[in-house]
């Protein structure tokens, strides 16, 4: 039996019988070590250097400043934004869900944050508006994987450091892309809800109303324009930005809302302790990613992909079901880290830009975010909720489907994603 086989039997064993996957792969990788006398030194060093990239630091303070910010009011006048300019239609409430997530998602970086900053505030409100609890929560769950796509975009920055690809480009690649998906969330939300009769008097949109609220909520509007208008403009890097965030998110909530306190501060802390815990998969992934080098396995999926078809598009939509398929029951991270050295390769071989490549990556990531048994979004919304995760899982397929129109819009018109980076920083070399 060859080695790689026998590595890829334990890997798969060890998910099936539950092991946690940063130890499944640290194990496997230990195990392929062994099995080409490779010194297992190598672990020690690629876990270090994996962990030391400065842009690293990006993830956990976005995730940190998003919760500040939604513990600190800002979340809450967010949604009293998208209130007054959604919310007189019908299925007001899931559109309301839908944009607050969107403009949320401009300050998280991350899909679970983002369900549950809003579901906190929406989920209970559609359920006084008598709508089907497994339809509000599955709103949440899809409207929440936006954070993942709207920059600031925690694995963005993680596709980045494993693909050299720049940060900046991606984040910019991201906005449209994004605004796609929120469009097609919020047609699928507006369908369903008048169908079913959900919420809105049909009350025309007033001017006055609209703009009190923005002006109650413009130290939250201004968060996203300072963040994104700062990477933009040169100002500051990712990083740094990230930094920024922090700063303003505390300032805003002691200073000007005044609603953080001691208390919802250490919540904030604790909660990115927790989501960001899961950076513990980089170091085993990263290592496991060299060997499938020392193995050529790129090289052998590229002519495995290739000998069936050489067609762009069909080649993404293979990678697209492979990666939907496995995102079912793996970390999103995780699988970015592993398989984008596999088959980045492959998309660049073919003239696939590696940005428009990441931005696909994330959707199908995102898709994985609302897929048990692992579903992370679908995990949040039903603790929200109160409800089961099989009852979501099946509320949720309308979203799915959302997503997926929106993955095949991508490939077929790829010019969504490289249009603006190229706009501002030129064409990618």
């Amino acid at each position: 039996m060859s080695p790689l086989l026998i590595l890829c039997i334990a890997f798969v064993v060890l998910t099936v019988i539950g092991v946690p996957l940063f130890a499944a792969v640290g194990l496997t990788t230990g195990l392929a070590l062994f099995l080409i006398d490779i010194p297992y030194t190598l672990l020690a060093q690629t876990g270090y250097s994996s962990l030391t990239p400065f842009p690293l630091l990006t993830i956990p303070l976005f995730v940190l400043a998003g919760r500040l910010m939604e513990v600190g009011g800002m979340a809450t006048r967010m949604i009293g934004i998208a209130t007054n300019l959604v919310g007189a239609y019908r299925g007001s409430m899931g559109l309301v869900t839908v944009f607050a997530c969107m403009l949320f998602a401009a300050l998280s970086g991350s899909g679970p944050a983002t369900t549950a900053a809003i579901g906190s505030v929406t989920v209970p409100a559609m359920k006084k508006e008598d709508y089907d609890v497994p339809f509000a929560a599955s709103i949440t769950a899809s409207a929440g994987a936006l954070g993942s796509l709207i920059p600031p975009s925690n694995l963005m920055i993680i596709y980045g450091l494993v693909s050299e690809t720049s940060i900046p480009r991606l984040f910019l690649a991201g906005i449209v892309p994004g605004i796609v998906v929120t469009l097609l969330l919020m047609l699928t939300t507006y369908i369903i809800a008048r169908k079913r009769g959900y919420g809105g008097d049909g009350a025309p949109f007033s001017w006055g109303p609209f703009l009190r609220a923005c002006w109650d909520g413009k130290w939250s509007i201004g968060a996203p324009v300072l963040i994104l208008g700062g990477i933009y403009g040169g100002i500051f890097t990712p990083t740094e930005a990230a930094g920024v965030a922090v700063f303003y998110a505390l300032f805003v909530g002691l200073v000007v809302y005044r609603e953080l306190t001691l208390a919802k501060l250490v919540d904030a802390l604790k909660f990115t302790a927790l989501l960001t815990g899961i950076l513990i998969l980089i170091s085993p992934t990263l290592a496991f990613g060299q060997l499938t080098a020392f193995y050529d396995i790129p090289t052998a999926v590229q002519n495995g992909i290739t000998a069936l078809t050489e067609n762009r598009v069909l080649v993404l939509l293979l990678i697209g079901v492979f990666y939907i398929f496995i995102g079912t029951f793996m970390e999103s991270l995780a699988q970015i880290v592993l398989f984008t050295a596999v088959f980045l390769p492959l998309a660049t071989s073919l003239g696939i830009d590696p940005v428009m490549f990441g931005i696909f990556t994330v959707i199908t990531c995102e898709i994985g975010f609302l897929t048990p048994p692992l579903g992370a979004n679908l995990t949040v919304a039903a603790r929200i909720s109160g409800i089961s995760i099989e009852r979501i899982s099946v509320a949720v397929l309308p979203f799915i489907g959302a997503y997926i129109i929106g993955m095949l819009i991508l490939i077929l018109v790829p010019d969504l994603t490289t249009f603006l980076p190229d706009l501002i920083y030129g064409p990618s070399r």
